[in-house]
């Protein structure tokens, strides 16, 4: 918590300087009039950076972004209950990628609130689906102690949206107590995982049937991955990431593990005839959607063992495992160079955009995935690629991709970010390309243009509509006007140029990397 202040500090100051001592260091804000004290106050204390976004969602992807990549809370500054609730799609996402967010929300004065005035709501209900804590602080000598409580609730593992309530009276009074506790908070470290847990799953793969190693959270980092194909090696199971994972380390010589399929029927037959399915760092497979005749749960009967949950060191898991098969530890081999000078030509497919991508991609940059356009035939064309990190939309509220990229730029500015986006999802959070231009944040935006909603197309067949009508046609296309990519980056400051062919992506992709700053290329299928 903080150290001693004297007694002219605000609630707002108080609030933002216990964030700050607790190792906050951005705040993504779209903040109103109730937050005006707590704008005020993020002039007083510089070590908290804040950023504007146009749009609360922009503000909460953001938020993800960065904890996925810094593992460090970011705080979102939102306005009252609508505007907090503008912002919870992306906090669904968040919360399924255990992110640490510290969420804070204006709130009416505390004797206003009786008036039942316009944007007077019911912000707890609405905070506590994405949240993992909600609290409302209650006085402004509260405002200390309630930060750090709900940043320790974040930072716990596997981590979490706190969603901090303060009413704006309180942001505004002078703090009269100095805390009695003036140390900062050490968030928990992941929990060990014990080994009669690991030689009871060791026993099991040694019984010989097929096994497959599911990885999650903290198991898609090298360390994981490492550990998972040493286990791999000696009992020839085969390896998956989760279908949509928070993060995973990719190329690099890693090894070719690819995500667990997102339809039910492939990823059915992906772990068909597993007599064992080992979950590191992951939930149990479920499909995304319930359909008729087909199983929810995907793995089969009886195959389902936990090595390590999500809030758990499945690095620490994985390793011990792998020394309790006996697997030798293997120096990994030099990794293969792409090869950026024989690519694809051609008119642009899915196929020849992940080779493309993948070639061309920086050493250590960040790929934030959002659509299935594209976004599979990445991650599989990506093993072959220099070292990067993959963002991925783990909760399958659309509107992710570009806040998240924007997230992780502002996290790690030394490092490129590549958003590869589809061109529907894009425009649930457009406003990301404004604050992208206004922060000169390294992100290049990749729009794969099918001018279509093409999940929901595919959907419509899986429904037994064979033939489109007037309806359906009219609700899954986006050609009817056109969007105008070029248009669109360019009205929020965004450099922009467009590719048909192979060789258009690559001669963009490279001018827009040699480049710097924001950049977006729409690519049209």
């Amino acid at each position: 918590m903080t150290t001693h202040r004297g007694g002219d500090k605000t609630g707002a100051h108080v609030l933002v300087e216990t964030a700050a001592a607790e190792g906050v260091e951005v705040c993504f804000a779209n903040p109103g009039t109730t937050e005006m004290p707590l704008v005020t106050a993020l002039d007083a204390v510089s070590a908290v950076r804040p950023v504007l976004g146009l749009f609360e969602g922009v503000c909460t992807g953001a938020a993800d972004g960065y904890a996925r990549i810094t593992g460090k809370p970011a705080m979102t500054l939102l306005h009252l209950g609508p505007g907090f609730a503008n912002g919870a799609a992306n906090l669904h996402n968040a919360r399924r990628a255990h992110s640490a967010i510290l969420n804070v929300v204006g709130d009416h004065a505390s004797w206003h609130l009786a008036y039942d005035a316009p944007l007077t709501s019911d912000i707890v209900s609405l905070a506590r689906p994405v949240s993992g804590w909600v609290g409302t602080v209650v006085s402004a000598d509260d405002m200390d102690h309630a930060t750090a409580e709900a940043l320790a609730a974040a930072r716990t593992p596997p981590g979490c949206g706190a969603t901090l309530i303060v009413p704006v009276d309180f942001q505004q009074q002078v703090v009269t107590e100095t805390p009695a506790d003036t140390s900062p908070r050490t968030a928990p470290a992941p929990a060990h995982v014990e080994a009669d847990v690991v030689e009871r799953l060791a026993k099991r793969l040694r019984g010989g049937s097929r096994a497959v190693l599911l990885l999650g959270a903290g198991a898609l980092t090298e360390h994981g991955q490492r550990a998972a194909e040493r286990i791999s090696a000696v009992t020839g199971a085969t390896l998956y990431s989760e279908t949509f994972p928070a993060t995973a380390e990719r190329g690099g010589g890693l090894p070719d593990l690819d995500r667990l399929p997102y339809f039910p029927e492939a990823a059915i037959k992906a772990l068909a005839g597993a007599g064992t399915v080992i979950l590191a760092g992951a939930l149990e497979p479920v499909s995304y959607f319930g359909y008729e005749g087909i199983p929810s749960l995907l793995a089969p009967p009886g195959s389902v063992e936990v090595l390590a949950a999500p809030g758990d060191n499945a690095v620490q898991a994985l390793e011990d495992l792998a020394d309790a098969l006996g697997a030798p530890v293997v120096t990994p081999g030099r990794a293969a160079t792409p090869d950026g000078a024989h690519l694809p030509t051609g008119s642009l497919t899915p196929g020849t955009i992940g080779r493309i991508v993948s070639a061309l991609l920086p050493e250590q940059a960040i790929v934030s995935v959002e659509g299935g356009t594209c976004g599979y035939p990445f991650f599989t064309a990506s093993v072959n690629a220099l070292r990067h990190t993959t963002l991925t939309n783990t909760g399958g509220a659309i509107g992710q991709g570009l806040p998240a990229a924007l997230g992780a730029a502002i996290a790690a500015p030394e490092r490129q970010v590549i958003a590869l986006q589809s061109d529907g999802s894009a425009q649930y959070t457009i406003q990301a390309l404004w604050t992208m231009a206004r922060e000169q944040a390294s992100v290049v935006t990749l729009i794969a243009s099918n001018r279509k909603y093409n999940i929901l197309q595919t959907e419509l067949t899986r429904h037994g509509a064979s033939v489109a009508g007037p309806a359906s046609t009219a609700l899954t296309s986006l050609d009817d006007p056109a969007l105008d990519w070029m248009g669109l980056a360019r009205g929020y400051g965004v450099p922009a140029a467009r590719a048909e062919t192979g060789d258009e992506l690559a001669r963009a992709l490279r001018r827009a990397l040699a480049d710097g700053g924001p950049q977006l290329i729409e690519m049209v299928l």
